[in-house]
């Protein structure tokens, strides 16, 4: 998918779940990208024949059998991806974290216990 593709079904999705604010945008737009280029470096693996283990001239001239390295980058934007996520609430412990921080309360001082008690 593009990055145009990304950013719209990833505001899509904020805003269903009722967590869109307009200063995450840069947030959605470096998503968008990691997600586009997860998905070219995808395509490019599928090109080359979508093996697992490549072989890899090293600098001394042999030849090894490796990981192929386009997997490793894969799998990398996916975990840089999923972090994103979890920032922006669209993983649902994220989503949690996000709503319980916004929803809580916040902590009354000592003092304003012993007035509030003083009030009764």
């Amino acid at each position: 998918m593009t990055f145009r593709g990304y950013l719209v079904k990833i505001n899509a999705a904020m805003r269903k779940a009722d967590i869109y604010e307009n200063y995450f945008d840069e947030v959605v737009k470096t998503l968008a990208h990691v997600l586009s280029e997860r998905d070219r470096i995808y395509d490019q693996y599928i090109k080359e024949g979508a093996q697992p283990i490549v072989d890899v001239v090293t600098d001394r001239g042999a030849q090894q059998r490796r990981p192929n390295p386009l997997l490793d980058q894969w799998n990398k934007l996916n975990q840089t991806a999923l972090a994103y996520w979890k920032e922006l609430g669209m993983t649902p412990a994220g989503l949690k974290k996000l709503t319980d921080e916004s929803s809580e309360k916040p902590k009354m001082s000592e003092l304003d216990k012993v007035m509030m008690n003083l009030e009764k």
